[in-house]
This record gives C-alpha cells, sequence and structure tokens, in this order.
C-alpha cells in the first residue's frame, strides 16, 4: 500500500511517500508561501528516486485544512489533479489532527489540544489523544474561536502557532507543525480501511466563511 501525502496547509511545503508505515522519501521546502513552485518538483523528484509513477500509488493524502487559505488551496487542486488524471482515491486529513501526530512524533504528547493562528483574532482548535494504533484522534470537532473562547476550549497541552495567543503561560510546543510525514502516518491507517473519497471529494476545509478577506482585513502585519 503505497501513499503519496502532501502537506502545503501551513505555508510550507513537504511531500512523502510511504508503503506501509514506511517512510520511503520525504523532502520539506521551509520557505514560507513557496508552495506553488516547489510542490510539482519535490513529487517528481521522490517519483524519480523511488523509479515509481503516480498509476504505482494507492493512494493520494493531503492536508486539507483548516490552514492558510492560499496553502489549503493548492494542497486541494494538486490532489484533485493527479487523483483524477490516475484513478486514484483520496485520503482528505485534518491539517489539526496531523498538528497532533506532529507532536506525538516529535515529543511523545499522547493528549493535546491543536491550536492553530486563524488570523482577525480568532484560531482553529481541537483536541486529540493517541488511539492504539498509534493515531492521535479527535474527542471534539474543530472549531474557529476567539482567543478567550479558544482558551476555555483547552483540554490538554496546547501546540500550535497559536498556543501563546490563548496560553501565554504555555509555548513550549508552539513551533509544532505538521509536515507530510504526519500526514502519511493518518492517510496509510485510513487506507489499510479503504476510508477514503474520489477526487471529486478532495476539498478544502476554511472553517471560516469570510478566509477571501484581504491581507489587510485579516489583521495580518
Amino acid at each position: 500500500m503505497k501513499v503519496l501525502a502532501l502537506e502545503t496547509a501551513n505555508e510550507q511545503c513537504s511531500v512523502c511517500i510511504a508503503e506501509d508505515n514506511q517512510e520511503l522519501y520525504f523532502q520539506l521546502d521551509a520557505r514560507a508561501k513557496a508552495q506553488t513552485q516547489t510542490i510539482l518538483p519535490l513529487i517528481e523528484q521522490g517519483f524519480k528516486e523511488l523509479g515509481i509513477q503516480a498509476t504505482d500509488l494507492t493512494a493520494i493524502a493531503f492536508s486539507r485544512g483548516p490552514g492558510s487559505f492560499s496553502g489549503v488551496r493548492i494542497n486541494a487542486a494538486v490532489t484533485q489533479a493527479l487523483a483524477w488524471a490516475n484513478d486514484l482515491p483520496v485520503v482528505p486529513v485534518s491539517t489539526l489532527q496531523a498538528m497532533a501526530q506532529a507532536a506525538y512524533r516529535i515529543a511523545g504528547l499522547t493528549a493535546v489540544t491543536a491550536v492553530l493562528d486563524a488570523r482577525m483574532q480568532e484560531v482553529y482548535i481541537a483536541s486529540f489523544e493517541l488511539d492504539a494504533d498509534g493515531i492521535m484522534q479527535a474527542i471534539d470537532e474543530e472549531q474557529l474561536l476567539s482567543y478567550s473562547e479558544a482558551e476555555q476550549a483547552v483540554k490538554f497541552t496546547v501546540i500550535g502557532s497559536g498556543s501563546a495567543l490563548v496560553k501565554p503561560e504555555q509555548v513550549q510546543y508552539v513551533a509544532v507543525t505538521a509536515t507530510a510525514q504526519d500526514i502519511a502516518t493518518i492517510a496509510n491507517a485510513q487506507a489499510l480501511k479503504k476510508n477514503w473519497v474520489s477526487a471529486e471529494y478532495a476539498l478544502p476545509v476554511y472553517l471560516r466563511d469570510n478566509a477571501w478577506k484581504k491581507i489587510p482585513e485579516q489583521g495580518k502585519p
């Protein structure tokens, strides 16, 4: 079972190819907002290094959001194009779940509240706990909340870029962010159960109706 995993929702770009929980290829471009220039070359590089092509894949997984509006849109568009062209199923993965998986991979945390800065004085938030298969599973719904509302919604150790906004005293894991490695880990478990969708359902999740607002309106510097 070979899975191509893509992550561009956090304003960075990473690609991972994994087979039955074994990582075969991983590349990360940490430059902010360079996804459109790097994602396809990184995919092609992976195929070349492994001597495979898209038709050798079992499924394509992607970080479907919430996250950077443009990053989530790029991720979904590339996934849809590859899946349609090669008749492959798709595994959409929550960006917040992937962040939680990263916290387990990096720091061994088994219960976290993932908090992602959503700008406009709000954050994306959800809590996760590790299951028996080593996958961080949601125990509540993803939400878009104000800082004060999010502070009340925290259940466990906070992680992610929104940590300092809701729990200024807990900033140890503010730098935790997901990569395609975490997308691949979650997606592999789903692919084994054939929990996937067709390309037409490779859709982004924004959680915000006005995600299209211009940068000056989002309170960005």
